[in-house]
């Protein structure tokens, strides 16, 4: 991170918050200014309506793609180059409000809307006091809210014409792609490629998800059976269809299997299951993905598509099991936590995990619930934080009961640059180590090895930069520090033994089985085997941080046309699906306008 990085406190910026101030007119004033600056083309004096040191993150309404310029230089020559040409118009304020994060922190939150040649968006600005009195936006966010002409079929523009008999047979004929091929192809019915499907639907795109599970939801019903998520409910809807109020705050995974499972057939979404894409060739003179699909029955259907949308998650490579020596020596079972379902499994035996992670945690809570004698294997410090003191803190108030809704909460979260949030994430994860303190000094009483996260950041930016590293704690800590969970650390494994594993301290650990809770391979893999090595090649990095603190390849086109991969967590899948589904609308419709991206790295 930059040295200019640092948080807009009033000591920084050697200001004061006016007892009678009126934050609606100062919000107005400002964007009468800024609109003033805009229509004039006036860069200059756009800069001179934002800190020095600001920040303007961009997601898909000025750039096509996903950006974040910090710094009077940055912000310049994005404007230079993307001012005139995207026709940025039509200012309209919406809210504005005084918020005080922090003691030391103020600023006005201001949202206003706007158009482009060719979309309508939403900016959101921070507003923070100068020296002089003057405000200016120490963060803007411009987001891409629709397209101009191309409305979401919902609300007033639902169909109103009635259908008396003819509904199921239209909706068997359309799910069998009985008069044509679909204008999308989807790989993988998950949240992400189901929340993409009902997102192009809706804009009037056609799509097929192909799935290779016999039912939608198997990619959650069918992993171990202790399986829940540690993210409130409000943190984790879907697009248009809210989970009912009665559920539980922390959703098991067989019920968001289910739901799943329903989601896909109230909204109406064409899937084939027990079938697998199995080929994808580029006909460039066409502008099509040639693609072949084996269905469950053992027959093929070749498809012509304008895009390929591969939604396999972070879970798409291979399974990351270590290569140790000594494995055909071992007399007990060795196991991915993909594999495993049960404790009940391994009722009597001596189970090591290794890793100690999400997973790690999880299986091992489940082990000591059926009496299983379980030792985890920490092969590098861990983040812990526990969801009691955690999540109220990161996720109220716009993931929390009472929350607004999940459109609005979205655009407010996702509205700062990511490399910004970390700085308050530093302070979220000390207040949040501090309210763990009595856990977390029991933890390293017994040996445990805990950090404090990227830069001290917390979990979120080992999820965004590793995917991994972190627990968070829902009682799996507390058997630790009782000793119900034993703890090996501080070495590392040297080989399998006939009993056990052996390491490289000269220690041994005797096990019936090992189990590794250790993540998956680099999620290219399955394109790859599908798109063949010349398209493997042009494949940029999928997931973790570029230079402007963006997350890489996933959201928009892979290096060759009409290729896509649609991945995250339950909310991020939730906004993210509509940008990916504008894009695609867009180049459907001819108006998709040139991507201005970042410098690319291939790795």
């Amino acid at each position: 991170m930059s040295s200019t990085h640092a948080l807009p406190t009033l000591e920084r910026l050697n200001a004061t918050i006016p007892a009678d101030l009126d934050a609606q007119k100062v919000a107005k004033d400002w964007l009468s200014a800024l609109s003033k600056a805009v229509e004039a083309r006036d860069i200059d004096a756009i800069l001179s309506q934002i800190h020095p040191d600001g920040w303007w993150r961009d997601l898909f309404a000025l750039t096509w793609d996903l950006r974040t310029f910090q710094g009077a230089a940055k912000i310049k020559q994005f404007l230079q180059d993307r001012l005139a040409s995207e026709q940025l118009s039509g200012f309209k304020f919406v809210e504005a409000a005084l918020e005080s994060p922090y003691p030391d922190i103020k600023w006005i939150r201001l949202q206003f809307e706007f158009e482009t040649k060719v979309a309508l968006g939403q900016i959101t600005a921070l507003l923070v006091p100068t020296a002089n009195g003057s405000w200016q936006s120490f963060v803007l966010c411009s987001n891409l809210e629709n397209l101009k002409g191309f409305p979401e079929k919902m609300g007033e523009l639902r169909s109103f014409a009635p259908n008396h008999g003819k509904w199921q047979e239209q909706r068997d004929r359309e799910q069998a792609f009985a008069d044509g091929d679909p204008d999308v192809l989807i790989i993988g019915a998950g949240q992400s490629g189901l929340d993409l499907a009902a997102r192009l639907k809706n804009l009037g795109v056609s799509p097929l998800i192909v799935e290779k599970q016999p039912r939608v939801g198997d990619q959650w019903r069918n992993r171990y059976q202790a399986l829940c998520l540690h993210d409130p409910i409000w943190f984790n809807q879907l697009p248009y269809l809210n989970f009912p109020e009665t559920w539980p705050t922390f959703i098991p995974a067989r019920k968001l299997a289910d739901w799943l499972e329903f989601y896909a057939s109230v909204m109406e979404l064409n899937i084939w299951n027990s079938a697998a894409v199995t080929k994808a060739v580029r006909d460039e003179a066409a502008n099509k993905w040639v693609v072949t699909v084996e269905k469950g029955d053992g027959s093929e259907r070749i498809l012509r598509v304008d895009h390929l949308v591969f939604a396999l998650g972070l879970g798409a490579g291979s399974i990351n099991v270590p290569n140790i020596p000594g494995k055909a020596k071992f007399q007990g079972q060795v196991l991915h936590s993909t594999q495993h379902r049960s404790a009940k499994d391994h009722l009597g035996k001596k189970v090591v995990i290794v890793g100690a992670c999400t997973s790690a945690h999880d299986l091992a809570a489940d082990y000591v619930d059926h009496g299983v004698d379980v030792t985890m294997f920490q092969r590098s410090s861990t983040y812990i934080m526990t969801t009691k003191e955690g999540s109220p803190r990161l996720m109220k108030p716009l993931y929390w009961q009472g929350a607004p809704p999940s459109e609005y909460a979205d655009r407010i979260a996702n509205a700062t640059p990511i490399y910004f949030n970390k700085l308050v994430a530093q302070r979220q994860t000390a207040d949040i180590a501090e309210a763990d303190k009595v856990l977390l000094d029991g933890l390293k009483r017994v040996g445990y090895n805990l950090n404090m996260g990227d830069d001290g950041s917390g979990f979120l930016f080992l999820a965004l930069k590793r995917a991994g590293g972190y627990y968070l704690d829902v009682g799996a800590c507390q058997l630790i520090v009782d000793g119900k969970i034993k703890i090996k650390n501080n070495t590392q494994i040297e080989r399998y033994t006939k009993t056990g594993l052996k390491f490289t301290d000269g220690s041994e650990l005797e096990a019936d089985v090992v189990l590794y809770a250790t993540g998956f391979g680099d999620v290219r893999d399955p394109i790859r085997k599908i798109c063949g090595e010349e398209v493997g090649a042009k494949l940029p990095p999928i997931w973790g941080l570029n230079e402007e603190g963006e997350l890489r390849g996933t959201w928009r086109e892979l290096g060759t046309p009409g290729l896509w991969y649609m991945m995250g967590n339950l909310a991020w899948s939730r906004f993210f699906s509509k940008h990916v589904a504008l894009q695609i609308k867009a180049k459907q419709e001819g108006v998709f306008g040139t991507r201005y991206s970042a410098p690319s790295v291939t790795a």
